[in-house]
């Protein structure tokens, strides 16, 4: 629990699992004197002021910004450039912006050029989410035991990412911090390839008939169910994130594909020494995951 508020005025541009979690774990730490949500739907706006988490809200990212001491574009990464632009003319000095995005160059990118001088944006991604999406997902124990990662600019105000940290610390986050272009490497393989596959096995088990579509559903097992519940994210979301992150996501899926032949070769082969070692390997990648505690 915090003694005393960290932000007095905080800002959330786009507001749906992840910020509305974020900003939970303000209400409920008491880090954030005053919280505005910012949304293009008045559903969404609506949502915010029942459930309580935003003492105010707008349509606008310029009002949302304006007196903001922490400002966090929690939006589908294509928007994020068209969002910075709107709120720079706001943005007082001393402020801190950051993100949420799953790609960190490509929000660099379109972020960083119309952050004012004087004005602290410190990119991250918090590794955390679940299927579900819009502010009546959200929970402020989404963030437990996850782990956040900051990727500052060079020459990033130290004091400005502490205070991103002590925020993420607050939420219950281990931290990282890397180099953005690794990062998109990194997320790459653990999270956009996984999301990619299952996007693709559901979407081939919907272009079956429909007899057979009804058996698929009706008697799914355990591995189809997992895909399924990873091809209900946001598509919004995803999409941007597949075009901000292509280079990196075509580099492991040209890698994936090969792995796929060489083992679509050995079962053609009947091959079971090597199927066998394949599986061996990859059972102790789940076990080092469970080991460290992200299962």
């Amino acid at each position: 629990m915090a003694d005393a508020v960290m932000f007095p005025r905080v800002a959330f541009v786009g507001i749906g699992l992840i910020g509305s979690s974020m900003a939970r774990v303000l209400r409920r730490d008491k880090l954030a004197g005053s919280i505005v949500a910012c949304a293009r739907r008045q559903e969404t706006l609506d949502a915010c002021l029942k459930l309580g988490i935003a003492d105010a809200v707008t349509t606008d990212p310029a009002a949302a910004a304006e007196n903001a001491d922490l400002i966090v574009i929690a939006s589908p990464i294509g928007t994020n450039g068209d969002i910075a632009r709107a709120m720079a003319p706001k943005l007082k000095p001393g402020a801190i912006v950051t993100d949420v995005g799953s790609v960190k160059r490509a929000v660099i990118d379109a972020v960083a050029p119309h952050v004012p001088k004087g004005v602290h944006f410190v990119p991250g991604h918090p590794l955390a989410g679940t299927e579900h999406s819009g502010p009546e997902a959200g929970f402020a124990e989404l963030f437990q035991g996850r782990w956040a990662i900051l990727t500052p600019l060079i020459g990033s105000d130290p004091a400005a990412v502490e205070k991103v940290a002590a925020f993420w610390r607050a939420a219950g986050s281990k931290l990282a911090t890397m180099d953005p272009d690794h990062h998109d490497r990194v997320l790459a393989i653990t999270s956009h390839l996984p999301h990619l596959i299952a996007y693709t096995i559901v979407g081939t088990a919907s272009d079956l008939a429909d007899d057979l579509k009804q058996e698929v559903i009706q008697f799914s097992a355990s591995g189809f169910r997992d895909f399924t519940r990873i091809a209900a994210s946001d598509p919004t979301m995803w999409r941007d994130i597949f075009l901000n992150n292509k280079d990196a996501v075509l580099e492991v899926l040209q890698r994936f594909n090969e792995d796929l032949t060489a083992l679509q070769k050995a079962i053609r082969r009947g091959d079971g020494d090597a199927l066998h070692a394949l599986f061996a390997r990859t059972r102790a990648i789940r076990r080092g995951i469970i080991d460290a505690k992200q299962a």
